[in-house]
């Protein structure tokens, strides 16, 4: 990722952080993330993975994108690359990705909040997807949807795989 990119996640990250009357400390903390690497993303001049974004996300009970949402580039991480399509407004909040992987991929994405889950629908190659032990096999045009809020698995074959993730966070009561 580039300076302007890891800049506007900082800023994002900073305003949602302040809004939620969270300290440095505190986030950090929560997110079991060093304070000292929490106030370097802050300030643009860290780089986060994918899974660090997430946490933070989780910890501040916003969505992903509310993170990335002005970050027009796709966000790189170990073989995989996640671009905000859209980021709804209704309740309930309804976010759109697309996501490329590299061959041979294996990545465990940790819970999202409570009551969040994700429709996943491949472009091409073929993805191994859901909560741990009781994944299922997508190939191009297929699509399947499983509960985020516990650990999930994304495993690619011996292609580069697309897809498209929608993820539907829990309603919000009032």
């Amino acid at each position: 990722m580039g300076n302007l990119i890891f800049s506007t996640l900082g800023r994002n990250l900073q305003s949602l952080r302040i809004a939620k009357g969270l300290s440095l400390s505190q986030l950090a903390l929560d997110a079991g993330i060093a304070k000292s690497n929490l106030s370097r993303i802050e300030q643009g001049s860290g780089n986060p993975t994918i899974d660090t974004i997430w946490r933070l996300a989780t910890q501040l009970d916003v969505p992903f994108g509310s993170l990335v949402v002005s970050v027009n580039t796709p966000i790189s991480d170990d073989g995989v690359q996640v671009k905000l399509i859209e980021q709804g407004s209704d309740n309930p909040q309804v976010d759109a990705y697309w996501m490329s992987c590299a061959p041979n991929t294996s990545r465990l994405s940790e819970p999202h909040t409570q009551g969040t889950s994700e429709t996943i629908t491949v472009i091409s190659g073929q993805l191994e997807v859901g909560p741990q032990r009781e994944t299922k096999t997508l190939f191009a045009g297929e699509s399947c949807q499983f509960s985020a809020d516990k650990p999930h698995v994304y495993r690619t074959g011996d292609l580069w795989t697309t897809l498209l993730v929608t993820i539907t966070y829990a309603k919000k009561e009032g």
